[in-house]
């Protein structure tokens, strides 16, 4: 029986105009919105499902300390944090710092994945380099209707050749559209 390969996916949510969070790297203006996790239109559930490791930037890893310090809520999953500053580590998390390029690390984070998906849960930039490395497969996109002016880009990269849309739905209660693109 042939297995399916990991992919390497970055779940996200932005705002209509491409951020990701504020200028001052806060989500509040997400948090705000209903559509979370308990809707049922909420591709979370059947993306987590399938997360085997999971990768993020500094400024990411220190928003969930500040944001939610006692909860580390990835359980053992084994993390990467891309970080070049010394970081607290939750207690408990299976925590891996490093300040190694993205395409050095990949072949580790597959490995730790156990046939399932790696999540790239932010930010922008350092999916970007997995990007840059043709290391990013998927795009899952919850684009909420807000708009923020300014803050940190959903993916400050420049891409021309088309991604593939494989999935829409709209949020049950109209705030959130749920997108699904391959870049294969």
């Amino acid at each position: 029986m042939a297995t399916t390969p990991t992919l390497t996916q970055y779940f996200v949510a932005s705002s209509i105009d491409g951020f990701i969070a504020d200028e001052h790297d806060n989500l509040d203006w997400l948090l705000q919105l209903d559509g979370g996790p308990e809707d049922d239109t909420n591709p979370y559930a059947e993306f987590i499902r399938d997360v085997g490791a999971i990768a993020m930037g500094a400024t990411t890893y220190e928003w969930i300390q500040r944001y939610d310090p006692g909860n580390w809520e990835y359980g053992d999953l084994p993390t990467w944090v891309f970080t070049h500053r010394e970081l607290t580590p939750f207690e408990g998390a299976n925590l891996i710092f490093t300040s190694e390029d993205a395409q050095k690390v990949h072949a580790d984070m597959v490995a730790a994945a156990g046939g399932k998906n790696i999540w790239l849960v932010g930010g922008g930039d350092l999916v970007g380099q997995f990007m840059d490395h043709d290391l990013l497969d998927e795009i899952w996109l919850s684009l909420a209707p807000v708009t923020l002016g300014k803050g940190a880009p959903l993916l400050p990269r420049r891409r021309t050749e088309p991604m593939r849309l494989t999935s829409v739905t709209p949020a049950r209660n109209g705030t959130f559209a749920h997108l699904r693109y391959s870049l294969r």
